[in-house]
């Protein structure tokens, strides 16, 4: 399980970040892709869908930051990112 500090950013890619929630993520198959005790690896990707929002993410400097885009339920799409919180 890894649990990340993350910001949100709007109006281009030069507009301020803003804090947003925490974001934490268990992903676990026949092999653990992001583990009950760790972190996901460098080049990482996860994506998800759902009636709450979907985005995409990628996994940096051994898990301990990512970042993606982002679009929440009745919200446009925005940067995302986030650091391992410790």
């Amino acid at each position: 399980m890894a649990t990340y500090r993350t910001q949100i950013q709007w109006g281009g890619p030069n507009a301020e970040w803003h804090d947003d929630t925490d974001l934490t993520i268990v992903i676990n198959n026949r092999a653990e892709v992001v583990p009950n005790a760790g972190m996901p690896g460098t080049g990482t990707q996860v994506s998800w869908a759902s009636p709450q929002g979907n985005g995409s993410i990628t996994f940096f400097e051994d898990g301990n930051r990512f970042m993606g885009s982002a679009q929440f339920k009745g919200e446009g799409p925005v940067g995302y990112r986030g650091t391992l919180k410790p």
